[in-house]
């Protein structure tokens, strides 16, 4: 996907700092940060949406969720830490290829 900001990320092509990476996944600080600390867990493969997820998609996602734990302690997230997917237009999703949110670093407003 050539005009996708984070598969271009992904391939180098917008050179961004990496928190983390492995086979399948990188982790980058957010652009606009709504907190203390907030990165994205974005996986290498372009999925649009949590919408767009299949069972061959169940091993990547079972690996970006055991991995979490390991990036929230490394950012000093040891007190806790919220997640967040956003998923369409409706829930607030503003770039079209499936990313992760982990924030945390202080008390983190409630829903």
């Amino acid at each position: 996907m050539t005009d996708c900001i984070f598969c271009q990320i992904v391939a180098n092509s917008i050179p961004v700092p990496r928190l983390y990476e492995d086979e399948q996944l990188i982790v980058i600080a957010d652009k606009y940060p709504k907190a203390p600390v907030h990165v994205l867990i974005i996986p290498k493969t372009h999925i649009a949406s949590l919408d767009e997820l299949t069972p061959e998609h169940e091993p990547l996602m079972g690996h970006a969720m055991t991995i979490l734990p390991q990036i929230a302690r490394g950012q000093g997230l040891e007190k806790g830490f919220r997640t967040i997917i956003n998923t369409g237009y409706g829930g607030g999703q503003e770039i079209f290829h499936l990313h992760i949110h982990l924030l945390g670093g202080g008390r983190l407003p409630g829903f």
